[in-house]
């Protein structure tokens, strides 16, 4: 049985019938949870082992923004808090070497918490790079403001979530840290020169180009294409992601349903797909939408296919963990920076 092209979101603590049927019947690559889909520990792990047992697929990909800070679908009273990006940066900045560690204990706590509910991809890290005026979609998300150390902290947050049995997915390539609006809401246009997108949001990427997964920024970079925001364009596919980053992992969009993209969501989808994005990720539950989204996702095929073997192929079993003493050690290196 070959999986189509996309991933999806539902809308509840349960599947509804109506969403069990269209989970068999259209065959979804993976799955994508938000907090309307969490309640407890043992409901979660009761909704993954059914959207799996729906597909068919015993390691379908289920994945989650579990990033710490104010982008942390599992919280409390049954899971802990975890900094924001930031904190590491800050930390970076008195010690690089510990700023390192930090990042890495914490995505590895984060692993621990999604492996005991079965899911297996994390939608981070963040290599994006905010400069002074953009938009606070992603604010204190970053880890600061130089390329080699934003890419050297994702490399540590990837190291985690690796350790701990989770897939990666580096966000938003080529780079949404320059926009100044939210691609919730609306489409953000960049003007700036090309040259400096190189140096600067381009270069946070390149050193994470090996990473199995990546999802697309709806920005638009006018110097590259005065049109099309990066997900529905395939010249910074081609020329940018795939050509000058060399990012050759499974490409996915980011939510398709956000209001950044024009026209219908039939019409994006086919957008997004002849661009040159291998998946299309759809995060609302919308049935309708749902719909609209599998009739245009193509079957797996050609490099999309392999990729998407390859990222699962890229998964390891979770090494130990002393959750009590990493936690710990943890929160004592982020005392350092008042962020505990």
């Amino acid at each position: 049985m070959t999986n189509r092209a996309f991933i999806t979101g539902v809308s509840g603590l349960i599947l509804n019938d109506a969403e069990r049927e269209f989970i068999r019947a259209e065959r979804p690559w993976g799955f994508i949870l938000f907090k309307r889909n969490i309640e407890s520990p043992a409901q979660v792990a009761a909704l993954v082992g059914e959207l799996r047992s729906a597909a068919g697929m015993a390691d379908a990909p289920v994945l989650i923004d579990q990033e710490g800070g104010r982008v942390q679908r599992l919280g409390p009273p049954h899971w802990p808090v975890y900094p924001p990006g930031a904190s590491f940066g800050a930390l970076y900045d008195l010690d690089p070497k510990l700023g390192l560690s930090a990042a890495r204990l914490s995505s590895r706590l984060i692993a621990a918490d999604l492996i005991d509910l079965g899911i297996t991809v994390d939608c981070l890290p963040l290599a994006d790079v905010p400069v002074a005026g953009a938009d606070a979609v992603i604010g204190n998300r970053a880890y600061g403001t130089e390329p080699g150390k934003v890419a050297a902290i994702a490399r540590a947050v990837t190291e985690g979530l690796e350790q701990g049995g989770v897939l990666p997915v580096l966000k938003h390539i080529p780079g949404h840290g320059r926009a100044t609006a939210d691609s919730h809401f609306r489409l953000p246009t960049v003007d700036t020169a090309k040259s400096e997108l190189e140096r600067s949001d381009f270069a946070a990427f390149q050193p994470l180009a090996d990473l199995p997964m990546a999802m697309t920024a709806h920005v638009v970079f006018s110097a590259l294409d005065p049109v099309h925001p990066a997900t529905t364009s395939a010249t910074i596919i081609e020329q940018v992601i795939r050509g000058l980053i060399g990012f050759q992992g499974l490409l996915m969009s980011d939510d398709v349903s956000m209001n950044a993209l024009a026209g219908s969501i039939a019409e994006r989808t086919r957008a997004i797909v002849s661009a040159g994005c291998d998946m299309v990720l759809h995060c609302n539950g919308n049935i309708d939408e749902m719909r609209d989204v599998a009739r245009e996702a193509p079957e797996l095929t050609g490099k999309a296919l392999e990729r998407a073997k390859a990222t699962l192929a890229a998964r390891r079993p979770p090494q130990p963990l002393d959750r009590q003493a990493a936690r710990a050690e943890l929160d004592a290196l982020l005392d350092r920076v008042g962020t505990a």
